[in-house]
Order: structure tokens, then C-alpha cells, then sequence
């Protein structure tokens, strides 16, 4: 599911949604996977960020529930904070705190640190800002704490979907850390 149409066609995708998730219905399943998100530049604004990063991610974890779904595990933000000043990390809390009410036997929530990978392939838009940061990071790595180095986002999928099919009970922060491999 998500929220582009794929590049490439894919057995794994269910359903493409580019509007409001507020009427899906998801099928039966055990565990949800969200890693669905954007960027306030992309979005367009505020309210746009806001119905993808908030909207739309507490939309699909309650209609799982509502299919059965008893493990969650979502991609959220480092810094992720309810009552953040910063906009961005405000909604990304707001929606850690809206999921933790689904009723789920356990969340996971990953706050990764900045996430790198091949966007190009996923046709998302360059970031320089992002990059320059990337760059400047990889050459003082040994510097910077685990929670704070970038993060490949296959060792993101990875450590998320060992957590969820772990399946403790409550709810877990995986902080970029702890995500990091070796």
C-alpha cells in the first residue's frame, strides 16, 4: 500500500491511496507495517504534511486493528515529541500517542535518524539539504552517538520487523541506535 504509484509493479503492494485513508478498509491481517510519511517542502504545507504523516498513518493503523491486526510497527522521526515546539516532530508524537490507543497487543514505533538510501529508484524528489548533511556525517561517523548516525533504511525495515514479530507487549521505541547493525 502507499501512497505513489510504484515504479514497478509489486506482489506485495495491496492498494495504491493518493486520498484520504479515513473510508479503507483494510484486509485481515496480524501485523502492520507503516513507513509512510513526507516532507512539509513536498507536502506543500503544513496542513498537506499533516494529513500524510498524521492522518493517513493513524487512519491505516486503526482500520488494521479494526481487521484484526495485533502487531504494529511505524516508521516515526527521531525527536518525535507531543508537545515539541518544532511542527514536525509535534505531529509525528501526536500520531505516536493517537496510535498507542488502537488498542494494539504491541507497537513498535522506530524513531530512525536520517535515513539513507536510493530515492532516486523510489522517484522522490533530491533533497540537498539532506544530502550536504548526509555527506558532512559520513566523514565524522566515529564521532557521532549510534542514535544520531544516518541509517540505511533496509537496517530500519529490518530491526522493525524482528521487533513486531517478536511481538512483546506495549509499546517499544527503537531509537536509530538500536537499529544500527554490529
Amino acid at each position: 500500500m502507499g501512497r505513489r504509484r510504484p515504479v514497478a509493479s509489486s506482489n506485495k503492494l495491496v492498494v495504491h491511496l493518493t486520498d484520504s485513508l479515513a473510508s479503507y478498509q483494510a484486509p485481515q491481517v496480524d501485523d502492520v507495517f507503516i513507513a509512510l510519511g513526507t516532507t512539509i517542502k513536498v507536502a506543500g504545507s503544513q496542513q498537506a504534511f499533516r494529513a500524510v504523516d498524521f492522518e493517513a498513518v493513524v487512519a491505516l493503523a486503526h482500520s488494521a486493528r479494526q481487521a484484526g491486526a495485533h502487531r504494529l510497527g511505524i516508521v516515526s522521526a527521531m525527536g518525535a515529541n507531543a508537545k515539541s515546539q518544532v511542527f514536525y516532530n509535534r505531529v509525528k508524537g501526536e500520531m505516536e500517542q493517537a496510535v498507542r490507543l488502537l488498542g494494539y497487543e504491541s507497537i513498535t514505533l522506530a524513531r530512525p535518524s536520517l535515513i539513507t538510501g536510493d530515492r532516486a529508484s523510489l522517484a522522490q524528489a533530491d533533497r540537498s539539504g539532506e544530502s550536504m548533511a548526509l555527506k558532512a556525517m559520513t566523514v565524522f561517523s566515529a564521532l557521532i552517538p549510534g542514535n544520531y548516525r544516518p541509517i540505511a533504511a533496509a537496517d530500519v525495515a529490518d530491526a522493525l520487523t524482528h521487533a513486531v514479530r517478536t511481538g512483546l507487549p506495549g509499546c517499544h521505541v527503537l531509537l536509530s541506535g538500536d537499529m544500527q547493525p554490529g
